[in-house]
């Protein structure tokens, strides 16, 4: 592991902090079933049955894991 060898300001350590930025998730819009759904490209859904209990995760309309 890199050990630094002298004590690095504090000035120098928040302007290094500082450009590490959070980016907004890019979402994708469906509408499902009349009701209009956000996720994540490229990701698991979660199929759940008509009281919100989660049934199984599906990608692409396949069944890939149990919930």
């Amino acid at each position: 592991m890199a050990v630094p060898k002298r004590k690095m300001s504090r000035s120098n350590t928040r302007h290094r902090r500082s450009q590490w930025k959070a980016s907004a998730p890019a979402l994708v819009k469906t509408v499902e079933n009349g009701r209009t759904v956000y996720s994540l490209p490229h990701r698991a859904r979660v199929v759940e049955d008509a009281q919100g209990t989660p049934l199984f995760l599906e990608y692409k309309g396949r069944r890939v894991a149990d919930a």
